[in-house]
Order: structure tokens, then sequence, then C-alpha cells
């Protein structure tokens, strides 16, 4: 038995150390918005010291839940319970999707209210290795700004959304919202993500998912194989066709896949076999021309192996590279630093390790942000990082990002200034986006 591979850490280890560099000499962002009042803001940090065992006691409940995409009914449960206890309405099953929750508090812009921004909290886990992405932090911080703000909702001057989003983890569930009209009325939209850095404006990148299915003919391998047409042998010079083309591609783009199919039986020439494709970009534009050039290998795959394919794209929706609001995410900052936190502006993290969320098909649609919190130094879909946001790091992590996420709630529902200067940021980054027909055709 050969050892175990272990994988060099020396590009990872110049990475950190180029972070470490940087962070040692990066000045904290500031705002020129004033906010929210300075009594508002501290009823609002009242209410949250009152609500933190109920939020550190939800994330606990969540974490040992574990539930995956679209399975989440206990998880749902426990957040509009305690939603419930503290005497909201909450409705579970929005849009159509059963483990999907809301609630609202304040006064709606039809009844004179400033404006309405929504706070997303996930709670879907990972396959084996659990929250090892701590959305049971998201969940708990989101419920925990929902419920500050929300102490005294005639103090509100507009409205605050507590929207709990199914299956981020690979189901779009946020897309599949925004088309039942769930996002409809929403002027901004804010979540936190637990990370390894303290960070504003980390990269997610677009991404799709490609299922290419080869259809060839069965044969006896060793009677007749020459009447056969190997469907198999077209996935496998497809995935090698794949990896040739990475050579080519943007440092950004990821394409990575599995065989989800084989075939039966080694004397059987597989009539049949699939490979599944994430696809990935930093740009939406570069996302469809990557698209294009895997449906080029599969066509071209298929014609030299005498196979018929079939392409089959985003079964769950795509989704678009992150959006972050600078005016937005600079007030995120400044209640981070009165944490006693640091976060880091864009690039000082290297922006080569970037994943994807559905999220960023919300920012595509309203002014949005996503900072990252730091729980530790683990990588995120890792079972260090599972243990991490689960310890005392994730549980200051619950705590520091409901406070964020209320406060900066609470300036953009206070401050009109602060309001126009984040739709002009929004505008100036390209405004709203035709997220549903951006890959038809």
């Amino acid at each position: 038995m050969t050892s175990a591979p272990a994988p060099s850490r020396a590009y990872l280890d110049a990475l950190d150390e180029r972070t470490r560099r940087l962070s040692a000499t990066f000045a904290p962002l500031t705002s020129p918005h004033a906010g929210a009042p300075s009594t508002a803001i501290a009823d609002v940090r009242a209410a949250l010291d009152a609500h933190g065992p109920d939020l550190l006691a939800l994330a606990a409940t969540v974490h040992d839940l574990a539930e995956e995409a679209f399975a989440e009914t206990g998880s749902a449960a426990a957040v509009a319970d305690l939603l419930r206890h503290h005497g909201h309405e909450v409705e579970v099953g929005v849009g159509g999707l059963p483990t999907a929750v809301r609630a609202r508090a304040g006064r709606a812009p039809r009844d004179g209210g400033t404006g309405t921004i929504a706070v997303l909290a996930e709670y879907d886990a990972l396959p084996v290795i659990g929250h090892a992405c701590g959305h049971q932090i998201i969940a708990a911080a989101a419920v925990g700004a929902f419920l500050a703000l929300a102490e005294n909702p005639e103090d509100l001057p507009g409205e605050v959304v507590l929207l709990g989003t199914p299956a981020e983890e690979g189901g779009s569930g946020k897309e599949l919202l925004a088309r039942e009209g769930v996002l409809a009325g929403l002027d901004a939209a804010i979540m936190v993500h637990p990370f390894s850095h303290d960070v504003v404006d980390h990269p997610f990148l677009g991404r799709r998912q490609l299922v290419a299915t080869y259809r060839g003919v069965a044969a006896h391998a060793a009677v007749q194989p020459f009447m056969g047409r190997n469907a198999l042998d077209a996935v496998a010079l497809n995935y090698q066709a794949v990896a040739f083309l990475r050579q080519h591609l943007p440092p950004s783009d990821r394409v990575h896949g599995v065989v989800r199919e084989g075939g039966q039986r080694p004397s059987i020439v597989p009539e049949r076999a699939q490979v599944e494709y994430y696809v990935r970009s930093a740009r939406a534009d570069t996302l469809l021309d990557l698209s294009r050039r895997l449906e080029d290998v599969a066509r071209g795959v298929a014609l030299a192996t005498g196979t018929d394919v079939e392409l089959a794209w985003d079964p769950q929706p795509a989704t678009l590279p992150l959006r972050t609001n600078d005016a937005l995410v600079r007030r995120w900052s400044l209640h981070q630093q009165a944490q006693g936190r640091l976060p880091l502006a864009g690039g000082v993290v290297p922006e080569i390790l970037a994943g994807s969320t559905d999220f960023g098909n919300v920012s595509a649609r309203v002014p949005s942000i996503h900072p990252m919190i730091a729980v530790g130094d683990a990588a995120l879909h890792t079972r260090e990082f599972e243990a991490l946001a689960a310890s005392t790091s994730g549980d200051l992590a619950v705590l520091d990002g409901a406070a964020g996420l209320a406060l900066t709630a609470l300036d953009w529902l206070h401050d009109a200034d602060l309001r126009a200067a984040v739709v002009a940021d929004f505008e100036a980054g390209g405004g709203v986006e035709d997220v549903e027909g951006y890959f038809a055709g």
C-alpha cells in the first residue's frame, strides 16, 4: 500500500505570507456617511446583547442538524421557532421552497418607510463533512440582526426583512426564490459568511453546471468490439480535452468534473456514459465564453468517437459573480472595527482563492454586500473549518456578524445620503442584470 498523498503547501504558504505583509500596513476603511443616530445604535446594541444566548443556541442547533440542500427542515423550523418566540409572524415555504423562511418588521415603503433591506440567512450543510462552510453562523447572525432591529419596530424608519434561503450549496436556492418574485420590493440585501480572514469584498465566481451524456453502441467487448461505439471512451477523451483546455484559460477560470456513469461490465462496450462539470469564471461574459468552449469540446469528441452527445446546462440555475456595494460595505467595516476586527479590502487576501455563491444572483438584482468574517486559519469545505466554525471563535463570529449586519442595515434605513450613494454605486456597476436570461440560448 502506498502512503497517502501530501500536497505541498509551498504555494499556499507564499500566499499567506503575502496576506500577512499587506495586512500589516493596511489602513482601515472609512465612510463619508453619518449613518444612524447614536441613540438608535445604542438601542440595537443592547438588543443584540440580550439576544446573544439565543443566537448561540440557534447556531449550535443548526450545526448539529447538519441538513443538506433542500432538506433543511429542522434548521428552518429552528429559525422560525425563535422568531415566533419573540413575537414575530413567520412565513415558511416562501416561494414554493418548503425550507424558505421570511419575517418582516418596521415600516414598509407603501406606509411611508424609507426603504426595505433584507438580511439573508443560510443553513444548509455539506454531504459527509457537515457545516464545513459554517452556515450555522450565517443563520444565527442574520436572525440576530433581525431580532435586534425588530426589538422596537415602531422606531424603525423603514422595513427589515429576514429571508432564510435554502440550498446555497449547489442548489441555487436564492435564484429559485428570485424567480418566484421573493426578492421583489427589496432595495438592498446583506449577509455575512465565515472565512479565514475578515474581508469586506472577496470575489465569488460565476458558476454553471454542465452534464454531458454520450451515447454509443453496445457490443461484446471481446467478440465484436469493432461493432461498438464506446461512450466511455468519449467521456475519457472529453475529460482529457478539458484538461488540455485549462492551459489556455484565464487564471481565475475553473473547470472541474466527475464521471457520473461509465458502463456496466468490462465485457460490454458502454453505450452510455456521463460526465458532469462545474464551470466557473470571474465575469459573466467570460463564463459565457468558457461555456461555449466546453460545448465545442463535447461535440468535437462526439464526432471523433462516433457517438452522440446531449448537453444539459444548469440542472440548478447558474450563479453570477458577486458584486459588492462599496458605500454599504464601508459601513459594515466601521461597525466591525468597533467590534475589534479589521476587515481587509478586496485583494489583500489573494483573489485566486475563490468559490461561488447564489448570492451573486441577488447582487445582480439589488445593491448587496457579502463580507467575510474570520473564524480561524482553515480553508472552507474542510473538516478543520467545520471544527472552527463550531468553536468559541465561531460563536464570536455569530455575535460580531449579527452586530455588523444590524448596524449596517440601521445606517441604511436612517441615512438618505447613504441610500443614494448605494444606488449610485450599484448603477455604476451595471445596475440590474437579466440574470435569468443571461445564458438563455
